[in-house]
């Protein structure tokens, strides 16, 4: 099956996502974080921060939301039942806190073949509120047997 490279520079619709106190303690607490900047309010005021601090991998639960859609398009072409996770990496910026609306935006970034498999790269790119970029994603998804 030859891959198509025509959804390749699509961007989709962005996906916002209210970061809650309860979710960041939450994460916190299954990832094994025991700074208290994750799990205490008072100490992250006292820190000079609005509330708890997200630690950096919560990116995945702000932004997995908006991968959805790109990797479910049609046009993108992906066998999700013989999709494995081929990698992610994240740059980040200002650090995402509790009340952040975080806003994700994903784009296709390239589709080919090597060795049989096809290796779909994604972007994602997560603004809070303040227009400030918090995370830059990029997620690469191998489906073999193509």
């Amino acid at each position: 099956m030859a891959l198509s490279t025509a959804a390749v520079g699509t961007s989709y619709a962005p996906v916002t996502y209210a970061v809650g106190r309860e979710k960041v303690r939450e994460y916190a607490l299954v990832v094994g974080e025991t700074n208290p900047l994750h799990l205490d309010p008072a100490a992250a005021r006292a820190a000079g921060y609005a509330d708890v601090v997200a630690p950096p991998m919560f990116a995945v639960v702000y932004a997995a939301p908006a991968m959805g859609p790109a990797i479910f398009d049609p046009a993108v072409g992906m066998d999700f039942a013989l999709m494995v996770h081929g990698g992610q990496e994240f740059a980040w910026g200002p650090l995402v806190v509790a009340g952040d609306e975080v806003r994700t935006t994903v784009t296709v970034r390239s589709i080919e073949e090597r060795g049989g498999m096809g290796f779909f790269v994604f972007e994602s790119v997560s603004t809070n509120q303040a227009g400030h970029t918090v995370c830059v994603g990029t997620w690469t998804n191998i489906v073999r047997g193509i």
